[in-house]
């Protein structure tokens, strides 16, 4: 069975391995998509922390196949989600029975075996049963949504606030999506003339470049008040000091780190602008309400172009992702079973 495990940086071979036995609280899945992003890039390249040897692979759907006999809500056949996070089972509040508030959440390739493979064994409350209405490519994004509704709860700004989004990637647009279904007004911010140009054919009015014009334009966008809060994607590769600088005083610098490159922050403005700063990693808690999100329209996943593939080379793949993580939008998705 295929089993596409990171020895080391740069280092993917494809190692054959067989699931555990069931426990009674277990199921075990077919494997049937898997999405390639900027962390898989990442992880591959060694620029995420990676516990070797880890099968690569953080967002995946696939089918149910086996059941043990204490499982509950979901049944051999079932299209499921496989959650990219998971409580530790650790830590404090694992052990007294508040999982949703664990202190050191795990993430698929980088603590615990990611899903790119044939078949997946885990607890069944790591997987969300997918309706009907819900295809396999849109649930490939359930944590990217998912991330940015986490974002919006620990912002927790009102109707009309405008939110700056450092960064035009592919999860710039789901943010700004995910940002507009709440009633803000996303101000997205890109070095590229070309990912501001399609943005704003996408439909994310605000729009700007990352050049000399861009304090007039941030103002313009914020009639002269500045962003009420900022999000950072650091595979941007845009600089850090950009969110800050866009920011009015007393407000929230977010730094997300779903797929992060290693930056240098300059604190002095920060000081000056009492400016908050908070991290958010993943949508960890958040996978049911993106499922609901997605099904209601709150982002419009057509809107990406899509690979899907039968046939590949993950190295390849990941090595090509690499040389375009600060502007890519295509959907690169491994179609494993016909």
């Amino acid at each position: 069975m295929d089993n596409w495990t990171l020895m080391g940086p740069k280092t993917l071979t494809n190692q054959p391995k067989s699931e555990a036995a069931l426990s009674s609280e277990q199921i075990k899945v077919k494997v049937t998509h898997v999405l390639l992003t900027n962390f898989d890039a990442l992880c591959y390249a060694g620029e995420l922390p990676v516990a070797y040897p880890k099968t690569l692979g953080r967002h995946a759907v696939g089918i149910v196949t086996e059941c043990g006999d204490k499982v509950y809500g979901v049944e051999k056949g079932a299209r499921v989600y496989l959650k990219g996070t998971r409580p530790c089972g650790k830590c404090l509040h694992c052990k007294h029975g508040d999982a949703e508030n664990c202190e050191h959440v795990q993430i698929a390739g980088i603590d615990f075996d990611g899903f790119m493979r044939d078949f997946v064994t885990c607890d069944y409350r790591n997987a969300a049963v997918l309706p009907d209405e819900l295809d396999d490519v849109s649930a490939l994004c359930v944590e990217h949504v998912a991330c940015a509704e986490n974002i919006y709860d620990q912002l927790a700004l009102s109707s009309g606030s405008k939110v700056g989004i450092v960064g035009g990637n592919a999860l710039a647009l789901i943010f700004a999506q995910v940002a507009a279904y709440h009633k803000l007004i996303p101000v997205v911010i890109d070095d590229s003339s070309a990912a501001v140009d399609k943005l704003q054919r996408l439909g994310v009015y605000y729009s700007v470049l990352d050049d000399e014009n861009l304090d007039r334009s941030v103002a313009e966008a914020t009639s002269g008040m500045g962003c009420d809060a900022a999000i950072y994607i650091p595979s941007s590769k845009i600089s850090p000091d950009v969110a800050a600088r866009v920011l009015a005083r007393d407000k929230t610098l977010v730094l997300e780190g779903m797929a992060s490159l290693r930056f240098k922050l300059d604190s002095i403005p920060l000081f000056r602008h009492n400016t908050k700063v908070i991290t958010v990693t993943d949508g960890y808690g958040y996978d049911e309400a993106a499922i609901n999100m997605i099904l209601r329209g709150a982002v419009d996943l057509s809107v990406f172009e899509k690979q899907v593939l039968t046939e590949f080379d993950p190295a390849e793949l990941l090595s090509a992702r690499l040389a375009d993580v600060a502007h890519g939008t295509r959907m690169t998705i491994l179609k494993l079973i016909f």
